[in-house]
């Protein structure tokens, strides 16, 4: 459009103002015509004509821009039309931070672009700048390092403790799993250790170098599931992310998706995670776009699947395509022999996670807690060792403190005729597990209905009598072999006194 005279005149003068501001501040400003051709540069950039190879500013303007400036991009400019606002421009000169700006007449056409050098030696005059930038990309690179890191199965094979006939046919076809991509499927009761099982066959496997994720799918609400399997795509819904979600099938895409109480499947997920299963994609929620992912899936339930499918409570082509590879993980009590080992490595593992010294356990506290029936398994317990060294203040520990512990959180207890004595444990380390069963009727019979109290009560005393036997009855001593202290034996022996 016209501008008035006095709007046409501020312009020019702006222009102007604006040229000679970059043209005093800058290092250096070239101007090059509609043909490429150089046709002006100021004072600052006639200092860069000796490093091109020109003594005379006459050999360097009339030629083309670039024939006398190596690795320039002002031709770009003039045939494009689109300004190169920040740009790092290196050559015989040196390396500089540069501008190219078009030109244009009163009808907006490109008659030439203007070079303006911002800053030489960017390595000392931009250092503050790429200092942060190496900072930022330096964090970033970290990100990226921990994420995988954490995405990267945290168990191996190893993990798994026991070298009971049980724990060696367990990681027999776990490893055999492991050589295949094929669904696994992990059967077992909570806390025999199923999710380390699926690292351990992630870790052994070809994909070892890609991701394991998992999902616990009784922790996440029955709304949500969806979303968290197969992502969400942007603006699906009201309040969703503008850049959308990825599910998790997604993140193991290339590696490995473990799916904990899959038997806790709605059923309304079960066909779309079929589907997945069988078609190897997803299309995310919201959208209708079908993306191809390659997961190898691990489930794991506690439940009977084959008991839920006959109560129609999951899909039997489902189960089917679940159960191709089943591995049963027995419960602890099928493996007693297996329970020294993993206290040593319990104890190992707690003590360095609250910096205190290793639970030193007694031959007759080891032989009781290999009788009990832990139907919690490994991860009962861990419970009952870390509440060991919480309650303890010494970290050797005889049978009858670890009675009281166990006793006192509620947890199911089957004893032996006398635990005072290590060497009269009624336990042979070296003897086959002994069922609960077995257990039950080699104990006297006059025990076998004896309330929980009174036996634990018999107990601590048969002990205590035992330990002031063989100290002759020296009190201080007997408290010291019995691991407690001596006020609180002195309150015993008074309460049985009066």
């Amino acid at each position: 459009m016209d501008l008035p005279s006095d709007a046409r005149s501020i312009l020019e003068l702006a222009a102007r103002s604006m040229f000679e501001l970059f043209a005093n501040a800058s290092q250096g400003m070239m101007l090059v015509d509609r043909q490429a051709r150089v046709v002006w540069i100021n004072d600052q950039y006639r200092r860069f004509l000796p490093a091109l190879g020109f003594e005379r500013e006459s050999d360097f303007v009339g030629q083309p821009v670039s024939a006398v400036v190596p690795n320039t991009q002002m031709h770009r400019v003039l045939e494009t039309g689109q300004p190169i606002l920040v740009d790092v421009l290196s050559n015989r000169a040196g390396t500089f931070v540069v501008s190219r700006i078009p030109l244009r007449d009163a009808d907006g056409v490109v008659i030439g672009a203007l070079g303006i050098v911002l800053f030489d030696h960017p390595e000392t005059t931009l250092q503050p700048l790429i200092a942060k930038f190496a900072r930022l990309q330096q964090d970033l690179d970290e990100a990226r390092r921990e994420l995988a890191r954490q995405r990267r199965s945290k168990y191996t094979f190893a993990s798994f403790v026991g070298r009971s006939p049980a724990a060696l046919e367990v990681k027999r076809q776990a490893r055999r799993a492991a050589q295949t991509s094929s669904p696994v499927l992990l059967l077992g009761e909570t806390g025999t250790g199923k999710e380390l099982l699926a690292h351990a066959i992630h870790a052994a496997s070809a994909r070892s170098g890609r991701a394991f994720v998992g999902v616990n799918i009784a922790a996440v609400p029955e709304t949500l599931l969806e979303a968290e399997f197969f992502g969400v795509a942007p603006g699906a819904y009201t309040g969703a992310d503008r850049k959308g979600r990825d599910g998790k099938f997604k993140l193991a895409d290339g590696g490995t998706l473990f799916l904990d109480e899959v038997g806790d499947t709605p059923l309304s997920v079960q066909a779309k995670l079929l589907r997945v299963l069988q078609e190897g994609e997803i299309e995310p929620l919201g959208s209708n776009r079908v993306v191809p992912i390659d997961v190898r899936v691990i489930a794991a339930t506690s439940r009977d699947l084959a008991q839920l499918v006959a109560q129609g409570r999951f899909r039997e082509d489902l189960y089917y395509r679940l159960n191709v590879l089943p591995i049963r993980v027995p419960p602890l009590r099928e493996r007693r022999a297996d329970i020294p080992l993993l206290v040593d490595m319990l104890c190992e593992d707690i003590a360095l996670r609250s910096g205190t010294e290793p639970l030193e356990l007694t031959p007759a506290a080891l032989a009781f807690l290999t009788q009990q029936p832990w139907r919690g398994n490994v991860r009962e317990l861990r419970n009952a060792l870390e509440q060991i060294a919480l309650r303890c203040d010494d970290p050797r520990v005889d049978a009858p403190q670890v009675a009281s512990v166990l006793a006192a959180a509620g947890a199911p207890l089957q004893e032996r005729a006398s635990l005072a004595d290590g060497h009269d444990t009624g336990y042979d380390m070296a003897a086959p597990a002994v069922s609960q069963t077995d257990a039950k009727s080699a104990a006297p019979q006059d025990d076998v209905f004896e309330p929980l109290p009174q036996r634990i009560a018999r107990v601590e005393r048969e002990a205590i009598e035992a330990a002031l036997q063989r100290c002759g009855g020296n009190r201080v001593a007997a408290a010291r072999l019995l691991g407690i202290s001596r006020a609180t034996l002195y309150a015993k022996l008074s309460a049985w006194r009066d």
